[in-house]
C-alpha cells in the first residue's frame, strides 16, 4: 500500500477530536539506497514520536536504570518467580534476598521488553505495522506489547471515553510515548 493511501487510512480513524492535532508524517531519501526513510508522528505540528532514533539504546539503557531505581515503580513478584530464583542460586541464597533477586530480574525482563518494543522503526517497518494496525481488532491493539500499536489504538475514534478511563492503572505499566499519547487522548474527554 502506498503511503498517501495508508496515512489516508490511518487518519479516517483519528478520534474527532485529534483531527489537525496529531499527524502522520515521513521522508524518503529517493537517490539514497541505503536510507530507507523515517516516519514520525507529530502532536500539535511538534515531533512527538521518531520511529528512526539513533538514541534508542541509550534510552534503553536509562529506561532500565530509571525501573530499578525508582521507588514508586511496583513490580510484583509471584511465588512461582521466587522458586525460579531458589533453584537458579541451588539455595545458597537467603530468603529475604530471593524477592530482591526476581523483582531485579523482572525489571530488567520489563526493560529488554521495552527496548524490543522501542527498536528502531524505518519507513517500511512503520508500515507494517500500521498495516497490522488496520486489520487487527482494536482489542488487540490495545493488549499488545508494540509500542506503535498502542499508540495507534489510544488515538482511534473506536477507543471509546469509558474505555480511556477504565484503563488507567494498566497505562502506567506501558511505555512513555504509550502514556504521552494516553493522556493526550484523556485530555480530549
Amino acid at each position: 500500500m502506498s503511503w498517501s493511501k495508508l496515512k489516508q487510512q490511518l487518519e479516517s480513524f483519528l478520534s474527532p477530536a485529534l483531527v489537525g492535532r496529531v499527524e502522520y508524517r515521513a521522508t524518503s531519501y529517493r537517490y539514497s539506497p541505503d536510507k530507507s526513510g523515517n516516519c514520525y508522528i507529530t502532536v500539535d505540528k511538534k515531533n512527538v514520536l521518531n520511529m528512526n532514533d539513533i538514541t534508542g539504546l541509550i534510552r534503553w539503557y536509562q529506561t532500565e536504570q530509571e525501573i530499578k531505581n525508582d521507588p514508586d515503580v511496583l513490580i510484583p513478584v509471584s511465588h512461582e518467580e521466587i522458586e525460579a530464583v531458589r533453584k537458579d542460586t541451588k539455595g545458597t541464597v537467603p530468603e529475604d534476598r530471593l524477592q530482591v533477586i526476581a523483582r531485579s530480574r523482572k525489571s530488567s525482563g520489563h526493560a529488554k521488553e521495552l527496548l524490543s518494543a522501542q527498536a528502531v522503526l524505518s519507513k517500511s517497518n512503520f508500515t507494517v505495522v500500521a498495516t497490522t494496525f488496520l486489520s487487527t481488532s482494536i482489542e488487540d491493539n490495545l493488549e499488545s506489547n508494540d509500542i506503535l500499536l498502542n499508540v495507534l489504538a489510544l488515538i482511534d475514534r473506536r477507543v471509546g471515553k469509558k474505555r480511556i478511563l477504565n484503563m488507567s492503572e494498566q497505562i502506567k505499566l506501558k511505555h512513555p510515548a504509550v502514556q504521552y499519547f494516553y493522556e493526550l487522548r484523556r485530555s480530549t474527554l
